[in-house]
């Protein structure tokens, strides 16, 4: 049976090609998106989404509006790294695709009441609507199958400050609750350096394909790859989205993981959104996530690869 998946999205250019990945996997039933404030102003969000599942062949997606501002604190967009509007600078979607009735938390909760422990929930964007969820259903955590996030920065440097990565920095209050209240895998910034980033090789072996998902991917991460060479000296592409789908998608390609108590800082300040990931066991915390510590990443971008190229993440495995 395929696997039943809500996405949870805040779409620029990495969520945009985990939207892909998503509607083409043969073996993952795409159930809904759910809009979320991070990336870049949320209305061209919502737009990206649904250029992105007509990219897909995958307007039959219901598009969810969700929360337009994190649950406490102002926020800033990311548009120097996705480039304006989110999808590399180039691209304004403009569709006439209307979103669906109702808010993206409350879809959430009625599609899980509606399947008790068939839905499963990847969150590749700040975790808002997920935290607004818990309040409307308390029994989430239960009715959910699988929750994948991906957020967080294990013990390094994170992205948006050098404490946080940017979804757990955008609403930590929301982080805080999600990993304390739902089990959580996680997939953080640092395991994405390690395994799910792609060098000029991969790059010029994708501008090398004559195909439409290979062209969408070279125009929407043209603002990415200049932002790399600037930050690291190096073209390269990050895909954390991709990567926390593809590790639901297909939990084998997860090499090493382990239970840890995970805690995030909400405060403001110089800390906001630091996600402190107890490995020593030097707190009296709990083990309450499950954090992933390595994937295959050779399979990883197998999967990739042949997404652009035949428009099938799963034709190699």
């Amino acid at each position: 049976m395929s696997r039943r998946v809500i996405l949870d999205t805040d779409t620029a250019g990495d969520d945009a090609m985990a939207i892909l990945l998503a509607a083409s996997a043969d073996s993952l039933d795409l159930e809904a998106l759910t809009m979320v404030a991070g990336n870049v102003e949320f209305e061209q969000e919502v737009e990206n989404a649904k250029h992105t599942l007509g990219v897909a062949d995958a307007t039959d997606v219901p598009v969810y509006e969700g929360a337009r501002t994190p649950l406490v604190k102002d926020h800033e967009h990311a548009e120097q790294v996705h480039g304006e509007g989110g999808l590399g600078g180039e691209l304004r979607p403009e569709t006439d695709v209307e979103s669906a009735e109702g808010h993206g938390a409350n879809a959430i909760v009625e599609r899980a009441r509606e399947s008790p422990g068939e839905i499963s929930l990847v969150c590749i964007g700040p975790l808002t609507n997920v935290a607004l969820a818990l309040r409307l259903e308390p029994e989430l955590n239960e009715l959910l199958d699988e929750v994948f996030v991906m957020g967080g920065a294990v013990n390094t440097l994170g992205n948006d400050t050098p404490s946080a990565e940017f979804n757990f920095w955008v609403d930590p209050d929301a982080a805080k609750v999600v990993v304390d209240e739902l089990d959580v895998t996680l997939v953080d910034w640092g395991l994405t350096l390690r395994d799910g980033t792609f060098g000029a090789d991969t790059l010029e072996e994708i501008d090398a394909m004559d195909t439409d998902y290979a062209e969408f991917f070279t125009t929407i991460m043209e603002r990415a790859r200049e932002f790399a060479v600037e930050q690291y000296g190096e073209e390269t592409t990050s895909q954390p989205d991709s990567l926390t789908v593809a590790s639901a998608l297909h939990p084998d390609l997860i090499t090493e993981s382990a239970e840890y108590h995970v805690d995030v800082d909400e405060r403001g300040g110089m800390t906001r959104g630091y996600s402190l990931v107890d490995e020593l066991g030097v707190t009296d915390g709990e083990p309450n996530a499950r954090v992933v510590e390595s994937v295959d990443a050779d399979r990883f971008e197998a999967m990739f690869l042949d997404m652009l190229r035949h428009g099938d993440p799963e034709r190699s495995l």
